[in-house]
């Protein structure tokens, strides 16, 4: 017994940190110089990566696919974001977060980015993919920037269409299996995820419903959010330990975000989902 003990307190951990993949991860757009470089829609969804065997998240934890689903899969690697619409992440994430799959799953797609482990330039890589694109699989389009206002233009096209921003990239460098400034993400705003601390109650119009929510970011910063609800959503707000997404301008000299606007709730603790950090990083 003992023994059992031990086996599952060491063993089952080093297991999961053995699937942990190492994956290319963005830095943010700061009017560095893209010129030669490709760029396409940035999709919200759920980062999915393919090792040859097993589709997980990013923090290496198993996404339990339907078999029909996974059925045509290539035996080699391939990295991307599961989606189905622009605006549809609660859904998305509550279609992949069950460990029994439903018919659900036929609104998903495989939306494919990067091909890790193979050599040469982006096309390169996504050129092994395409015999195995079909109604699962499908590689995400690049286009070339000619210059910034063309790449302006695009960000623009797809934030009007309800996207949240795209990524630009050298389409000429390896594969870079961490955060590197060759992949960039570009958004009219700046986003991020917090952790709800506390409910605030309003005042004035908004007495008796939630006013704000105090929250917390992954260094600990503690700020306020008190805009960008509906009247539905300050009735039945976010509850405390919920991740949830916001935008804002910028940081202010504390280090804090500058007009923080809530966008959604990205994991909620009502179905008690155990969540790993990693697993609502931004890409």
């Amino acid at each position: 017994m003992a023994f059992k003990k031990l086996f599952l307190l060491f063993f089952i951990p080093i297991v999961l940190y053995a699937l942990k993949p190492n994956l290319l991860l963005l830095k943010v757009y700061k009017d560095q110089n893209i010129s030669d470089w490709v760029m396409s829609e940035k999709l919200d969804g759920i980062r999915a990566y393919w090792n040859g065997k097993y589709l997980m998240s990013r923090s290496g934890k198993i996404i339990h696919a339907p078999k029909w689903f996974l059925k045509k899969y290539p035996p080699f690697a391939i990295d991307g974001e599961l989606w189905t619409k622009r605006g549809d992440f609660e859904h998305i994430i509550s279609i992949v977060q069950d460990k029994v799959p439903t018919q659900e799953w036929k609104e998903i797609k495989h939306y494919i980015f990067e091909v890790p482990h193979v050599n040469g330039n982006l096309f390169t890589r996504l050129e092994k993919v395409k015999p195995y694109e079909n109604e699962v699989i499908h590689i995400i389009p690049q286009y070339y920037i000619k210059n910034k206002q063309q790449m302006l233009l695009f960000l623009h096209k797809i934030e009007s269409l309800g996207g949240e921003g795209i990524v630009v990239r050298d389409p000429f460098a390896p594969y870079i299996a961490k955060r590197t400034a060759k992949a960039l993400k570009v958004k009219s705003f700046l986003d991020d995820e917090c952790e709800v601390i506390r409910i605030i109650e309003g005042k004035g119009k908004y007495r008796g419903l939630m006013g704000s929510l105090q929250c917390k970011l992954r260094n600990g910063t503690l700020f306020k959010i008190g805009s960008g609800f509906t009247d539905e959503e300050r009735k039945n707000p976010p509850i405390k330990n919920d991740i949830i997404t916001f935008k804002y301008k910028e940081l202010t000299k504390y280090k804090k975000p500058r007009f923080p606007i809530f966008l959604r709730v990205r994991y909620t603790n009502k179905n008690n989902f155990k969540r790993d950090s990693n697993d609502f990083n931004d890409r």
